[in-house]
């Protein structure tokens, strides 16, 4: 049974009434972040429960030493954990010495939360009877600033509902943190510094190994009634922690409120030295403008952010929430200001993965992230792995590859590959080519060609020159085959030719080869610069060539399908409908050994190859491999249902489309694979998107024209989106007869809709 505690809305994410099996859940789903930090959704003040406590900072991490139980070559030192970083959001909260834990109370009741995705913010709010029976009302609301997104702020209001009490208030900061995912219980951080001025407070800290320096701060100020109060604080210091302790004694009826501002500067921006003279200046600013102000700057800030991003579904309100929700946490994730950053499959929501960058990232995320902002998102993107391109190269030359060939890491936070499952980090190898497939993805959208003459070349020829050299000819096939890999569905490892992997190869050594034709060609100066960078000979081009033009794929005359890898159909080819679902998911439920010799299929793999490179292939035959593969696939990687969703819409098969969609869409508030305690799927919620805007609107570019084939679930009236195509911004809405087209640009647009040229002028409306 999944979850179903999660209100159904079109804006907000809202949980009423209080279950402490429930907690660590809703840390998750209400967590919120905004590019440069994130937090899970702990509460500010004590709680003794299960709970899983996360504060995060974008691009801070340490190298966690490698634990395996038998060390192989070319393993990685270290797995690379996103860090949990100093808590600023705390507040003891006391009324006559007995200590608010929801944990402990007597009575908790009206227990609500929501996670407002239209403004950005979170709020919590309950009636407790505290132990010794004192009746309060909290209400709590925070944010982290999208504009000065070193800040986030609390307001934390306490109303005494049957007694006059005492009440304190003690804000604090806690440098004394621990991962949940530690490989040997480390210590990850070293705290130089604990100080107070006035009403702020700052620890000054630096990580182990990787020696990042961060600054953590606050600030508060407690008011009664809405005037602010001048009030002794005792001050409470150990070696990392420092806590201000406000009382009050406060009448029945009265609202003590606390508001309290915090985050972190770290030397990533900021001098090492002026950490907490910069963290000062900030507090000033955000405390001048006051909570209410900040408030509106972040409803503007994300009014803004919708008025691109939204999809607009009408009539099907889960459906609707779960589009915004994956919009909404992709925007608190990363918005693209910051090339050396990128997006980690947990976001800033939990510790799984360690926070790293995956293949996701550009199979996924950047086609959203191009269409939704300035294509200098999706650039900032590409350069992130251009910038780490010598990294690439050296963790190929690990493995035994040489002469420039580039394998670009399965899981990285600074370039090196910081994976160490063997099957995967060694064989899951097909991410090389995603890196190459997303250069091309950005070219054919954006038209921008700058970035492959003055970046991108080098990446294509150091993935050109990787797979030259890891194929290898087989004598008895007279072809060339690429052994011992794991395709995207890594519920098969060490298989030989796996489709997907052999034909991606292939594409991005032909692609290379284009594109040095062209800069050739074009770009002369270009191509001088970068041939004598990478030392490229024509008798080496042509070697690939050779590679590429006689490279084997395993395939089927009786099914007529390409076969996922060789001996796929030697498998007891039983379909998921006839699996017992209480073996379900195979993942928690089956040995790896047996889940290796079984036909299912964790995510899109063949179907992967379909997707990408589906100019390449007819509609038949997709129809074809769907049907033969779809029915193995057991769908428990949150990157599977969103691909079957697109390919099932081309098909025309609404009503698995949209189950396909909403089981992407919801992958987390409706909690189908069980873990959302550990964090959500960040990178999936691109696939949402795609599911929307190329499954049921059908958005492809091909030739260099736009081109839609809208359809629509029955279960909806109508749903719109937007797309920025080369600056210009089109509105597409949907509706059960007929597809409205409406242009914000300067000049026309040519458009293709179900085949046919449309010609679209600014600022009018044309209906298909």
């Amino acid at each position: 049974m999944n979850q179903d505690y999660i209100k159904a809305d079109n804006w907000s994410i809202i949980e009423e009434g209080f279950d402490i099996n429930q907690v660590k859940s809703s840390e998750s789903l209400f967590s919120i972040g905004n590019g440069a930090m994130g937090q899970r959704a702990n509460f500010e003040e004590t709680y003794s429960g299960p709970t899983f406590q996360g504060s995060y900072i974008a691009g801070v991490y340490y190298p966690d030493k490698t634990r395996v139980g038998w060390w192989k070559n070319g393993y990685p030192e270290y797995f690379a954990k996103v860090l949990n970083a100093p808590n600023w959001i705390g507040i003891h909260v006391t009324i006559n010495e007995e200590v608010l834990d929801l944990f402990k109370c007597k009575k908790v009741e009206n227990f609500r939360r929501e996670l407002n995705m239209k403004e950005g913010w979170l709020s919590r709010s309950f009636k407790a009877t505290l132990q010794n029976s004192i009746q309060i009302q909290v209400d709590s609301k925070r944010f982290l600033s999208l504009d000065f997104d070193e800040v986030g702020a609390i307001q934390y209001q306490i109303t005494l509902l049957n007694n006059d009490a005492q009440i304190s208030f003690s804000p604090y900061l806690d440098a004394g943190i621990t991962n949940e995912d530690s490989n040997w219980d480390d210590k990850f951080w070293d705290v130089l510094s604990v100080n107070h001025e006035s009403d702020k407070a700052f620890v000054l800290s630096r990580t182990m190994k990787t020696h990042f320096y961060v600054c953590t701060a606050m600030q508060s100020q407690v008011s009664l009634n809405g005037v602010v109060l001048n009030l002794e604080k005792k001050v409470n210091e150990s070696s990392n922690t420092v806590e201000f302790k406000y009382k009050k004694k406060v009448n029945k009826g009265d609202v003590l409120t606390i508001t309290k501002f915090g985050g972190y500067t770290t030397d990533r921006n900021h001098d090492k030295k002026d950490l907490i003279s910069v963290a000062k200046e900030t507090l000033n600013k955000v405390s001048k403008l006051g909570f209410h102000t900040l408030l509106e700057l972040q409803k503007q800030a994300w009014t803004k952010i919708w008025e691109m991003a939204d999809i607009t579904i009408f009539g099907d309100v889960k459906a609707q929430q779960g589009i915004r929700f994956n919009i909404f946490q992709l925007n608190q994730t990363y918005l693209g200001k910051d090339s050396r950053l990128n997006i980690g499959p947990k976001g800033f929501t939990g510790e799984k993965y360690g926070g790293s960058t995956y293949w996701d990232t550009e199979a996924y995320c950047i086609p959203f992230y191009m269409a939704t902002k300035d294509h200098t998102v999706a650039r900032n993107l590409l350069a992130y792995r251009y910038n780490q391109l010598d990294k690439a190269i050296e963790n190929a030359q690990k493995l035994g590859f040489k002469n420039g060939a580039a394998l670009y890491p399965m899981v990285t936070m600074n370039g090196e590959e910081c994976h160490n499952e063997w099957e995967i980090t060694f064989e899951e190898i097909h991410r090389n080519g995603a890196i190459a497939f997303a250069i091309y993805n950005y070219h054919r959208f954006t038209s921008d060609y700058s970035y492959i003459q003055e970046k991108g070349l080098e990446v294509l020829i150091g993935i050109a020159r990787f797979w030259h050299q890891r194929a290898t000819f087989s004598e008895a096939k007279n072809k060339y085959v690429i052994l011992g890999v794991t395709g995207p569905n890594e519920y098969e490892n060490n298989v030989n030719n796996n489709f997907f992997t052999n034909y991606i190869a292939k594409w991005c050594i032909n692609y290379a080869i284009e594109n040095i034709d062209i800069i050739e060609k074009e770009y002369l100066s270009d191509f001088t610069r970068i041939m004598n960078k990478v030392k490229l000979s024509k008798e080496e081009v042509s070697q690939w060539k050779a590679v590429a033009d006689n490279m084997y794929f395993p395939y089927s005359e009786e099914k007529k399908v390409y076969l996922q890898q060789d001996g796929f159909l030697d498998k007891e080819l039983i379909t998921v409908a006839n699996l017992d679902k209480s073996q379900r998911p195979i993942n928690q439920k089956w040995s790896w050994d047996r889940i290796l010799r079984s036909p299912y299929i964790k995510q899109a793999d063949t179907l992967q190859g379909f997707y990408f490179f589906e100019d390449y292939f007819t509609t038949e035959e997709l129809e074809r491999h769907f049907d033969f593969y779809e029915p193995f696939t057991v769908h428990e990687s949150s990157l599977s249902p969103c691909v079957h969703s697109i390919q099932a819409a081309k098909l025309g098969r609404m009503e698995q489309a949209y189950t396909f969609y909403l089981r992407t869409s919801r992958l987390d508030l409706d909690d189908y694979n069980h873990e959302v305690h550990e964090g959500l799927h960040i990178t999936s919620m691109a696939g949402t998107w795609m599911s929307i805007v190329e499954g049921f609107g059908g958005m492809r570019v091909k030739n260099n024209v736009l081109e839609f084939s809208p359809k629509i679930p029955k279960q909806w009236e109508g749903y719109s989106f937007k797309v920025n195509f080369r600056n210009q911004i089109l509105k597409i809405n949907v509706g059960q007869n007929e597809t409205h087209f409406e242009l914000d640009g300067a000049k026309e647009l040519e458009i293709k809709v179900n085949d046919k040229l449309v010609t679209i002028h600014p600022n009018s409306l044309v209906k298909v």
